[in-house]
């Protein structure tokens, strides 16, 4: 099945060359994002394409800022050592010549206005939590990174970073009011591929009734 030998393309790099990424490659793979599934059609993402040395350098440093602010109001030492260590894996961005960031508006599930009203709140919890909005950028994403596979580039999904994603935001010279940082992947030439992660047997992952 073709579908399949172009879904393994797809792996998490972590490493890329300093070759740059064309234009109308990135163009090709936002209109893979413009043909992502989305609840009632709402298409509620905004991609940016960071291509500034600048501004990837401001966010790695407003990333480094948060994570030792948050480091300090650890107090086991082992415990703020082991999160200073993730520092890196939030990271991995900066080693790419181009940062992408996925943004996804607000988008409430149907009937929680209902249930409120209902005093139905902890099944409206339960719903909110299935975040529909959320799900519609996981699609998005996924069709960025599968196109960017398929014309040869790497990507690596990324949402360790979001809990800089206010400081991240602000750092962008874009009026992003209503959006929020979901997740960001890296977007280059692969320097070096690892091997893809051991997956879970289909009996693992599905039931049949």
């Amino acid at each position: 099945m073709e579908l399949i030998k172009k879904l393994e393309k797809r792996v998490s790099v972590r490493n890329y060359t300093d070759a740059p990424v064309k234009k109308a490659d990135i163009e090709l793979m936002l209109e893979a994002v413009q043909l992502a599934p989305s609840g009632k059609n709402r298409q509620n993402w905004h991609f940016v394409i960071v291509e500034d040395r600048r501004v990837i350098q401001e966010i790695e440093a407003v990333i480094r800022k948060k994570n030792q602010t948050l480091a300090e109001c650890i107090e086991d030492p082992n415990k703020k050592r082991k999160f200073e260590k993730l520092i890196e894996y939030a990271l991995v961005f900066k080693r790419a010549p181009v940062t992408v960031l996925a943004f996804a508006s607000e988008y409430r599930p149907t009937a929680m206005k209902e249930m409120l009203e209902a005093g139905l709140e902890e099944e409206a919890i339960q719903l909110e939590r299935t975040a529909p909005g959320i799900q519609n950028l996981g699609a998005a994403m996924e069709h960025f990174c599968l196109a960017a596979a398929d014309l040869g580039y790497g990507t690596c999904w990324m949402t360790s970073p979001n809990y800089a994603a206010k400081e991240i935001q602000e750092t962008l010279p874009l009026d992003l009011s209503g959006f929020q940082l979901v997740a960001m992947t890296p977007l280059g030439v692969p320097g070096q591929i690892g091997e893809r992660p051991k997956r879970k047997n289909i009996e693992e992952i599905s039931s049949w009734i």
